[in-house]
């Protein structure tokens, strides 16, 4: 692969003409057109699917994708260049309410990098910048004084008109304006001291801001929506029960295990503008491996898809695809709208594959089920399924001080890591990995430990690492391509009208493969590939971006 020099010299001229101009806005109706020439919000559309109109980058043309740019993008207050040389100096904006001397550099880009109007924008805990996407040049960068919290990851801005919004790991909803990056407001979601820490990015729905949070001890989840102008708080929904009547507080041994139980809000859900739902998956239930005091029931509303009215907060359905989990199996992952037939009916779907090794196809409009298949080829924590078709809990299988063989791990067939669908295939495209762990409990006492406490984890081998295409009419795998690796091959995928799936493949390549039967037909060495990649079309060429780390990379047809 050869870098184009004159390409390059020709990007970086349009950009100090081009730069500061093209800076534009999101408005609230463009999100609900299907995803084409941008990028405006973290799964593209509110669709779920990941999956891009544009058609430049195809079958035949992948072979001739270039590199057009990187650019490293160095987190902390004192990362701007301070050569002297004024053009290359990047502004650089300081918000927060820290001390100032808490400089934790997780130089990570895991989140979605959005593309709207020739601007890029990109985030990392504590940081955000804006950068030309014609070469990758940072036009500002944000900075926020953490208190402190858990700086695992951050996965990007929302955006409204001109306003970007983001969360920090210290549990702030920061606003910031797009052209200049400097701060509109702040807004505390969460508080530290109690463990929270933020990592989702946010979603603008109408004049809603819904923000996630997350925490890993014995803790309420729940999903919050502000004001996108002033940042006031607008409604607060808990995904337990907090309350005497709450809707399953009888899956729960008592009301307090059950205000303590977890269901953290992780990763964006998806939207349908036709009943105004917002659906999104909740986090394992706590304590996660020693029942305690949460009981023997389902544990509601944990490892779940949840669905609420956007302007009211109020729960329209639910459904559990991990009844009372005890293998830390969050069901985060990305829920994905699919609009076809299913068995012999037209169905407006939703459908998502688990962490916990297992796929599942509902209507979303009524949460009825309508599938259940187990994809995960050494999947065995459950034994068969309960009368509403979700994965049955063995006993068998929890954490033992003997140790039980459970497949897969904690970490599961897939993470956090977002899926990609093709609606000309009917293939959802999902990492697949089938790994085998002795869980032994290391607590004993009949009061449980908190949070993901009372247990060891050995690994004890692999069947391997895949990236799966699942068929959501029958939920079960068209076709599987092994990675050479026994871990996930990268930060996500994306599926293209050009008939392609782009994802990393753990060994340090970016791929495109044919959606059809997942054969590579081009590929490029770059590193680790840490988040999802991403497609734009600018000045009439169709561009290709992901990270690896805190380096960016851009790739083109020209």
């Amino acid at each position: 692969m050869k870098i184009k020099t004159s390409l390059l010299l020709t990007c970086a001229l349009l950009s100090s003409a081009f730069a500061w101009g093209q800076q534009g806005t999101v408005p609230p109706e463009s999100l609900l057109k299907p995803l084409s020439h941008s990028w405006p919000t973290y799964n593209g559309d509110y669709t779920g699917k990941r999956y891009s109109a544009l058609t430049s980058i195809n079958k035949l043309t992948v072979k001739n994708l270039t590199l057009g740019w990187m650019s490293q993008l160095a987190p902390g207050a004192d990362a701007s260049p301070a050569n002297g040389n004024r053009r290359n100096q990047v502004p650089l904006i300081t918000g927060g309410e820290g001390p100032g001397n808490i400089n934790i550099r997780s130089g990570s880009i895991k989140g979605s990098v959005l593309a709207v109007d020739g601007t890029l924008y990109v985030t990392m805990p504590d940081n955000a910048w804006a950068v030309d996407a014609r070469s990758g040049r940072p036009l500002w960068h944000y900075y926020w004084r953490t208190k402190g919290g858990t700086h695992i990851g951050n996965r990007g801005f929302g955006m409204w008109h001109g306003y970007l919004f983001m969360e920090t790991p210290d549990n702030y909803l920061v606003s910031l304006d797009a052209k200049t990056g400097k701060e509109r407001w702040h807004r505390m979601i969460a508080d530290v001291d109690q463990g929270y820490f933020s990592t989702p990015a946010p979603i603008v729905i109408g004049n809603h801001v819904l923000v996630g949070t997350g925490n890993d001890i014995d803790a309420p989840g729940f999903l919050q929506s502000y004001d996108p102008e002033t940042g006031d708080l607008q409604w607060k929904f808990y995904t337990v029960p907090m309350k005497k009547g709450d809707v399953g507080e009888d899956t729960w041994a008592s009301l307090d295990a059950a205000s303590h139980g977890g269901g953290q809000t992780w990763i964006t859900g998806a939207y349908d503008p036709e009943t105004n739902l917002y659906i999104f998956g909740t986090g394992n239930p706590t304590p996660a491996y020693t029942t305690g005091k949460r009981g023997e029931g389902d544990n509601l509303f944990t490892c779940a898809l949840v669905a609420l009215n956007v302007d009211t907060g109020k729960l329209a359905w639910y459904y559990s695809t991990s009844p009372h989990d005890m293998h830390d199996y969050d069901s985060a992952q990305t829920p994905v709208f699919v609009d076809g037939v299913f068995k012999g009916k037209a169905r407006k779907m939703v459908i998502t594959a688990a962490r916990n090794g297992y796929f599942f196809v509902l209507d979303r409009v009524t949460g009825e089920h309508l599938l259940t298949s187990k994809y995960g080829m050494t999947t065995n924590w459950a034994k068969g399924y309960t009368p509403k078709g979700a994965p049955k809990h063995d006993p068998e299988k929890d954490a033992t001080v003997a140790g039980a063989l459970d497949s897969p791990n904690s970490s599961g067939t897939i993470n956090w890591q977002p899926v990609a669908f093709s609606p000309k295939t009917g293939l959802l495209y999902v990492y697949e990995t089938d790994s085998f762990t002795l869980t032994y409990l290391t607590d004993t006492d009949p009061r449980g430990s908190m949070g993901l406490g009372g247990k060891e984890e050995m690994g004890v081998g692999s069947a391997g690492s895949f990236l799966t295409a699942i068929d959501y009419k029958t939920g079960e795998a068209r076709w599987r391509h092994k990675f050479y690796t026994n871990g996930i091959g990268g930060g996500g995928i994306l599926a293209t009208a050009g008939g392609l799936v782009f994802t990393g493949d753990g060994s340090g390549n970016l791929v495109a493969y044919n959606e059809v039967d997942g054969k590579p037909l081009w590929h490029t060495h770059i590193g680790q590939v840490s988040n999802a990649p991403q497609t734009y079309m600018l000045d009439g060429h169709q561009y290709l971006v992901c990270a690896t780390g805190d380096m960016l990379w851009s790739f083109l047809l020209y």
